[in-house]
């Protein structure tokens, strides 16, 4: 039905433990998806090895190290054996309703991407998948303890084979790509459908002590420059700019796909959230907190305007 793939961190200490649960759990959807690994980074093809899955080992790279995104895509695709991909972050749990999600976009259209905002859980241990509870006591606990992200953050994209072209050479894993490759969809008039409100997509949290500047050098690095300028002034898209959503009655239109400057503002606010970040944690302004007010504000609109009609 649908190939998954990823390129995963460095298999060390949190982030192995957090990658080792995200792939575990995308084995075990059904129908089980194929999954593809792109890249050698260690622990890699060990992961591929214990649980049955396709292993890409060579990856071109920028001189500091980091995978290349046109390369990834490109590799995937050829390796795939569907028509459906599923490009996704190595630290994000799936559930049951993903595939659920993704059966009905697809039998509503061929050509779509399908994103949504994931819900940010911090999981220090490995899981205990043998149980069968497991993904209902994961339900529980996003329920308790979890953060629903910003329309900023995207973690997973599907998508058909041959949607993206003459992808930039982006820096996986740092600004702004994604939201490129939101905006593509909506250039070339193929509908993105957020199905936040049907699925939940649980981010494990993390650090960033991956790179050597952590955060900042993730999101105000020489990398994540280059991957503004490869986007150009134009390419900049967040899940808000979703043309469709998924609800309980299907694919339904959304109210914001029309209102070009609500979307571009929404947007910059969204950037601005996290270009901020450390400035705003030092006055105590969490961007969950700043996001959930953004959040009634807009419902606050939704509200009005359905009032007027």
């Amino acid at each position: 039905m649908i190939t998954f793939f990823a390129t995963p961190k460095p298999f060390k200490g949190h982030i192995a433990v957090i990658q080792r649960n995200a792939i575990t759990s995308w084995t075990l959807l059904r129908p089980r998806p194929e999954i593809v690994l792109v890249g050698d980074d260690q622990g890699t093809a060990e992961i591929a090895g214990d649980l049955g899955l396709c292993h890409i080992p060579v990856v071109r790279r920028n001189e500091y190290g980091t995978p290349l995104l046109d390369d990834i895509f490109a590799k995937a695709e050829a390796q795939a054996s569907h028509d459906l991909l599923c490009y996704i972050n190595a630290d994000i749990l799936l559930l049951g309703d993903f595939m659920k999600a993704v059966k009905e976009i697809a039998g509503w259209r061929r050509n779509f991407l399908m994103i949504g905002r994931r819900t940010d859980v911090h999981i220090g241990s490995s899981l205990n998948f043998a149980s069968p509870d497991w993904a209902t006591d994961m339900r529980q606990r996003a329920a308790r303890e979890g953060i629903l992200e910003t329309p900023m953050a995207i973690d997973y994209f599907v998508f058909p084979r041959g949607l993206y072209g003459g992808i930039p050479p982006f820096a996986l894993g740092r600004a702004c790509w994604d939201n490129w490759a939101v905006w593509r969809a909506r250039s070339l008039k193929v509908p993105v459908v957020d199905a936040t409100a049907s699925v939940l997509v649980i981010h494990q949290q993390h650090d960033y002590a991956h790179h050597p500047q952590g955060f900042t050098g993730v999101y105000r690095g020489e990398e994540a420059r280059r991957n503004h300028e490869l986007a150009g002034p134009r390419g900049f898209a967040t899940i808000v700019d979703a043309t469709h959503k998924l609800t309980v009655k299907g694919v339904k239109r959304t109210f914001f796909w029309r209102l070009v400057p609500v979307r571009r503002t929404l947007s910059l606010l969204m950037w601005l959230l996290d270009v901020s970040r450390p400035g705003r944690h030092a006055l105590g302004l969490r961007r969950a907190n700043v996001a959930r007010l953004t959040a009634k504000v807009v419902s606050i609109g939704g509200q009005l305007r359905q009032g007027r009609q």
